[in-house]
């Protein structure tokens, strides 16, 4: 798992799908994360199954964020923060082979016990000020530094990457940067380009 973790936004579904369309055709982004805060529970199965076409047809594994339910319909990974369920019982769930992530904030300690727990990559953030998750705080390279040194599973840096600023975090160590704006931001004519600059980095 290395390089770039895309984590949908709030535009009308359309929109995304074309952003999405835009980003997974260029066979570059490795993981696609669904976060749709502001959409209705029972509208957004409608929405995954469409995502996760499109997953399936650029072989890009999708991961549902916060949701073991939706995750288990559809046979896919999941992302889990702090509140969101234990981390044994999703992989009792979901099984050996699924992804399954989780948000350990700064903290090095919630990231030993979520890899103990056995999660599949850890995330830390906010690494940089941001405005989708105001309340974050910001973690800074520090802890990534320390992560890398520290653990065995791949570290995800999530939080105000851009690809200017991103590549002293990914020498830290940061194995996937989860992005949001910096790509879904765009018009869907500039995602490809972006996504490209994006790999660039982790070359």
């Amino acid at each position: 798992m290395q390089g770039l973790y895309l984590i949908t936004n709030d535009d009308p579904f359309a929109l995304l799908l074309q952003k999405l369309q835009a980003a997974l055709a260029t066979r570059k982004v490795a993981l696609l994360q669904y976060r749709r805060k502001k959409v209705a529970k029972a509208d957004q199965t409608q929405e995954i199954e469409q995502i996760f076409k499109l997953c399936n047809q650029y072989a890009v594994p999708l991961i549902i964020n916060d949701d073991l339910d939706q995750a288990r319909q559809f046979g896919v990974h999941v992302h889990l923060g702090q509140d969101d369920g234990s981390i044994q019982h999703a992989r009792q769930v979901l099984g050996k082979d699924a992804i399954i992530g989780r948000t350990c904030l700064n903290s090095l300690q919630l990231a030993e016990q979520a890899i103990a727990d056995g999660a599949s990559y850890v995330a830390f953030g906010a690494v940089y000020a941001t405005s989708t998750k105001p309340e974050a705080g910001n973690v800074g390279i520090a802890v990534i530094q320390q992560a890398k040194q520290q653990l065995n599973v791949p570290i995800c840096a999530i939080g105000g990457l851009t690809v200017e600023n991103s590549q002293v975090v990914i020498d830290a160590g940061a194995s996937l940067c989860a992005v949001v704006s910096d790509i879904l931001g765009l018009a869907p004519e500039q995602i490809p380009g972006r996504v490209d600059a994006w790999a660039k980095l982790f070359q």
